[in-house]
């Protein structure tokens, strides 16, 4: 059974080497991981870890840190463009904190989405309260090919994800037991648009809230897609697996 998690940022919390993480992933059969990027330190460290057995990479600045765009840009720009970046982003938009203006979050996000067109890459979409306001920017611009990472809406949110072209990918919020309507999402998602991830060091699933979390425990997130959707854990392995490669490469 092979796995994949589509969105970590092993090594970003300095806990544990991401070697570690790594290895730990692959004992417990979780063969392919993209590590994802926030800005471009972590984006270059990102690539560099593409040494590891089943590792691929993005190039992205986080809407959090889009206020430094005009220093940041260019390096993201370069690591996009190296042939073995597998995506743009993470980029998106987020309203729950405040810390950036959301004038400079699109900025950075309109950006993102133009280079991804030009170098015909997947978008990783950061979203969190800001679904109105991210649907309006991509209604209104040419269409990409992505993901919406760490999916948190409920169906009518999916529905205008899916209209767009977008994947759905669902992290360790999925197990939570509050989360009917997240998990009424990934239900009526269709099998070629769902994705299982991460995103850790963050979210782990409901058995280790309150803990870091790693790359191997996205099998318990799978578990959980795999009983909504009333799947044996095997299919929704080669589901998920499938998608994510036909998404990445």
């Amino acid at each position: 059974m092979q796995v994949y998690d589509t969105h970590c940022h092993i090594g970003l919390d300095g806990v544990a080497p991401p070697e570690d993480d790594h290895a730990r992933a692959m004992e417990a059969g979780v063969d392919a991981l993209l590590v994802v990027g926030i800005d471009a330190p972590t984006s270059e460290a990102a690539r560099d870890l593409a040494r590891l057995p089943g590792v691929r990479w993005s190039a992205g600045l986080h809407p959090n840190d889009s206020a430094a765009f005009s220093e940041q840009w260019p390096a993201i720009e370069a690591l996009a463009r190296d042939p073995g970046c597998a995506a743009v982003g993470e980029t998106g938009l987020d309203c729950y904190r405040d810390r950036t203006p959301l004038d400079q979050q699109r900025r950075s996000l309109v950006a993102h989405l133009a280079l991804a067109r030009d170098l015909d890459l997947p978008v990783i979409f950061h979203c969190r309260d800001a679904f109105p306001h991210l649907f309006e920017v991509l209604e209104g611009e040419e269409p990409v090919r992505g993901v919406m990472h760490c999916f948190s809406g409920g169906v009518e949110e999916a529905r205008r994800s899916l209209d767009l072209g977008l994947h759905l990918s669902f992290a360790g919020p999925l197990t939570y037991k509050k989360n009917d309507a997240l998990r009424e999402a990934c239900a009526f998602a269709p099998a070629d648009r769902v994705l299982v991830e991460t995103d850790a060091p963050f979210l782990p699933p409901q058995s280790k809230r309150g803990k870091r979390n790693e790359p191997a425990l996205v099998l318990e997130t799978l578990a959980r897609l795999a009983e909504v959707r009333a799947l044996p854990l095997e299919d929704a392995a080669r589901l998920t697996y499938d998608n994510a490669v036909g998404l990445f490469g």
